[in-house]
C-alpha cells in the first residue's frame, strides 16, 4: 500500500457504503491550516478565538458580526469565502455530490483552488492505494496545469506548471525549460526526469514534488494510461463503463458528439464539427483526440446509440495544459433518468 499524496487530506474522509467520500470534522479543520485561514504573529484577538471555535468543533455557527468585527479584512472575506464553501459540503450527501452540485446553476462561486483540491482527492480515491505510478503522474492532470513542451520530432513532453515557473525564476543553467528540450527519455537532472515504465516506481518517493515531465505523444504509454484514468473517472462519478480509445483524427462523416477535456480542445473542436476553417497554428494545439464507446448503450440517449462521442485534448495560446475533468461528466450524451 502507497500512501501517496498525503497532503491531500483524502486520509480524513470516510468512504461511505456506495463508495462515495463522506465529510468529517477532521476533513473540515484541513482548512483552518490553510495560509489563507491559519494564525499568524499579527492575528488579532476576535481572529484568534473564531480560529478556536472552529478548531473545537468545525462545524460551529458563524454570525457575520463575528467576522466583520476583524482587524483584517482580507481575513474576513477569506472566512466568508470558507464559510459559504463549509455550508454547502454540509448540505451534500457525499463530497461526489456537492463536486456535482458546483457547476450547476449560474456558475462557481468556489475558490479554483478548492475545485482543484477536489479533483486530487477523487483522483487518489479513485486509483486506490494499489495505483500504477503512471496512472498517480497522469492523475495530476486532473488538478495541476501542465506546460506543454512541443520538441524536434513533434515530441510532446507536459511539465507541471509550477515546478517549471519555479525553476526558470531561479535562473540557474540546465533549468526545466531548459531540459525540455533535450532527449525525452533520457533526461536526468535534479529539477526534473522524465517518467515512464522504466523508471515509474521513483515516482512515490518524490509524489508530492510533481518534478517529473511525461511524454503525451499518441501511441506513447502514458496516453494510454489517462484513457484509463478517464474511464475510471467516468465510472465513478456516472457508473457508468466506457472505453477511451487514443487517435490522430476524426475521420468520421456521422460525427455527432464530441468534448473538449478543456477550454481550447472545446473550442478547436467545435470549429471542426462546424466545418469552420481552422488555421495549422490553431490544430498545432491539440495534443491528442479520443474515441469514447459506451459499453452498456442503455446508458445512453437514443439518439447517440451506436455511434463513438470523440474527445480533445488541447494546450492553450501559453502552452498550458489545464483540464476541465468535470466537462465530461456534465456534457456525455446520456439517457435521462426516468
Amino acid at each position: 500500500m502507497t500512501n501517496y499524496w498525503p497532503h491531500c487530506a483524502y486520509k480524513t474522509l470516510l468512504v461511505g457504503q456506495d463508495n462515495q467520500l463522506l465529510v468529517t470534522d477532521a476533513f473540515l479543520r484541513t482548512y483552518l491550516l490553510r495560509p489563507e485561514l491559519n494564525l499568524l504573529p499579527e492575528s488579532c484577538q476576535m481572529e484568534r478565538a473564531l480560529h478556536q471555535r472552529l478548531t473545537d468543533n468545525p462545524r460551529a455557527s458563524i454570525s457575520p458580526t463575528e467576522i466583520a468585527t476583524m482587524a483584517d479584512s482580507d481575513i474576513a472575506v477569506n472566512y466568508q469565502v470558507w464559510l459559504r464553501y463549509r455550508e454547502k459540503l454540509l448540505l451534500a450527501s457525499s463530497l461526489e455530490s456537492f463536486y456535482m452540485g458546483l457547476f450547476k446553476g449560474d456558475g462557481v462561486d468556489v475558490p479554483p483552488l478548492f475545485i482543484g483540491q477536489l479533483a486530487q482527492i477523487f483522483i487518489r480515491h479513485i486509483l486506490g492505494d494499489e495505483a500504477d505510478p503512471l496512472d498517480a503522474r497522469i492523475g495530476e492532470l486532473f488538478f495541476r496545469t501542465q506546460k506543454i513542451s512541443v520538441q524536434e520530432g513533434g515530441i510532446v513532453m507536459a511539465a507541471d506548471e509550477e515546478v517549471v515557473t519555479r525553476n526558470a525564476q531561479a535562473g540557474e543553467t540546465g533549468n526545466i525549460m531548459d531540459l525540455l528540450k533535450n532527449q525525452p527519455m533520457t533526461m536526468r537532472s535534479i529539477d526534473l526526469d522524465v517518467l515512464h515504465e522504466d523508471n515509474a516506481d521513483v515516482y512515490w518517493s518524490r509524489d508530492e514534488d510533481h518534478d517529473f515531465a511525461i511524454q503525451l505523444n499518441f501511441g506513447q504509454v502514458p496516453i494510454h494510461h489517462f484513457c484509463r484514468v478517464l474511464e475510471k473517472w467516468l465510472a465513478h462519478f456516472l457508473g457508468v463503463k466506457v472505453r477511451i480509445t487514443p487517435m490522430q483524427q476524426i475521420n468520421d462523416p456521422k460525427w455527432s458528439w464530441h468534448v473538449g477535456l478543456d477550454a481550447s480542445a472545446t473550442h478547436i473542436l467545435n470549429q471542426l464539427y462546424n466545418k469552420e476553417l481552422v488555421e495549422a497554428d490553431e490544430l498545432e494545439k491539440m495534443i491528442c483526440l479520443f474515441r469514447l464507446d459506451f459499453l452498456d448503450e442503455a446508458a445512453l440517449s437514443r439518439t447517440q446509440v451506436g455511434k463513438p462521442v470523440y474527445l480533445g485534448m488541447a494546450m492553450n495560446e501559453q502552452q498550458q495544459l489545464t483540464l476541465k475533468p468535470q466537462n465530461l461528466l456534465y456534457n456525455l450524451p446520456l439517457a435521462k433518468a426516468s
